[in-house]
């Protein structure tokens, strides 16, 4: 149920977009549409319950939308809304301050040593 008030604009942005892995999903969907076994696999410390509970919040706050082809068996793609695209560059930001965060505290980050690995720059 969606609140009818806040105190703050931070406050309604982090309830939408601040669940454990919602960030993280984001992040996936950037220029890309993906299955729901495409994510599972992405983020495999999310639990099939909790990954398709953060899914429909995204849905519902209309930051994603699902597409169910009528298929056996069913086939489901998410992709960003064009509400979630307004968030790309913030999500694109909180990675770079992620980052630079592991970084600075020296803690090992499989994403950015296979980024290294690529010769991408961070």
């Amino acid at each position: 149920m969606k609140q009818t008030e806040y105190k703050c604009p931070l406050e309604a942005t982090m309830e939408i977009i601040g669940g454990k892995y919602k960030g993280i999903i984001l992040g996936h969907l950037i220029d890309r549409t993906l299955r729901y076994n495409e994510l599972q696999k992405l983020i495999p410390q999310a639990t099939p319950k909790m990954l398709i509970q953060q899914l429909k919040e995204l849905e519902s706050n209309g930051i994603i939308e699902r597409k169910l082809y009528p298929v056996v068996p069913p086939k489901t793609e998410y992709s960003l809304s064009e509400r979630g695209k307004t968030l790309v560059s913030i999500i694109i930001e909180l990675n770079k301050w992620g980052i630079n965060y592991l970084k600075e505290e020296n803690i090992p980050c499989k994403y950015v040593e296979e980024m290294q690995e690529k010769n991408i720059s961070l």
